[in-house]
């Protein structure tokens, strides 16, 4: 169940120096992993579970190293097209438009043929979508890609787990540049608290706040800054998922 809060959009300072949408194109290549039902990408190094349920479907990528960046990028959104082989690309494919929700590891005892090793730059995306762009017995093929904005339904989402000594807050949905870098939280009784990153788009505090209702500060990386008020009641519970009534 989904519960309602509200939202105040902040400008930050000017000078911010955050990663850009809507950059130049730029080169690498894509493979797939899972098959057509796309259940192997319902998981991920992002932790965002559950994609289908979440609004992601199969719209999702693992991303190499170079690109992965310890999971900061998890959320964002990227376009990409089959480029240079004429043999594998389909002839007026377009584009397809994916959020990264997971990593693609790189193995240091296979150098030769691992395309997930840094510095490459690399997309493993789900079948569904691999072959929109190629045949699936490509296998492997060149790509151009560039971030995009990222276009979501609804309000920024947030699910809180953990126990009583350690909340834990998975946010997800988040439109715009899509990937966060810094979220604050705050109990009714409470001020602004800096949560640090756990893993992926999971941000964790100490801070006891059972018994409070909870607010939010979410900045994105292109320095974009939302602070969501009341969105989870006194009363909540871990496991619930509460929406905030704005997105970027």
């Amino acid at each position: 169940m989904l519960f309602m809060g509200m939202a105040r959009r902040l400008i930050l300072p000017s000078g911010y120096d955050g990663v850009k949408v809507g950059g130049q194109w730029e080169g690498a290549h894509a493979t797939f992993y899972g098959d057509m039902s796309g259940s192997e990408t319902m998981q991920g190094a992002c932790g965002y579970g559950d994609l289908k349920k979440q609004g992601y479907g199969f719209e999702t990528a693992a991303l190499s190293t170079a690109l992965f960046n310890n999971g900061a990028t998890c959320g964002a959104c990227f376009e990409i097209m089959c480029v240079n082989d004429p043999q594998w690309c389909i002839k007026g494919a377009g584009s397809i438009k994916i959020t990264a929700t997971n990593f693609c590891p790189p193995n240091y005892s296979k150098p030769n043929g691992n395309w997930c090793n840094p510095p490459l730059k690399h997309f493993d995306l789900s079948m569904p979508m691999f072959v929109k762009l190629a045949p699936m017995k490509a296998g492997i093929i060149p790509v151009n890609f560039r971030r995009i904005p990222c276009t979501k339904q609804g309000g920024v989402k947030f699910e809180v787990k953990g126990n009583p000594y350690w909340i834990m807050v998975m946010v997800y949905n988040v439109a715009g540049a899509g990937d966060v870098k810094f979220l604050r939280i705050k109990g009714g009784n409470t001020n602004w608290v800096a949560m640090k990153r756990n893993w992926g788009q999971n941000w964790q505090t100490e801070t006891q706040l059972l018994g409070q209702s909870l607010s939010f500060q979410i900045t994105t990386s292109d320095g974009k800054f939302l602070q969501f008020d009341n969105v989870a009641p006194e009363s909540w519970q871990f496991g619930q998922t509460f929406e905030g009534g704005n997105n970027f």
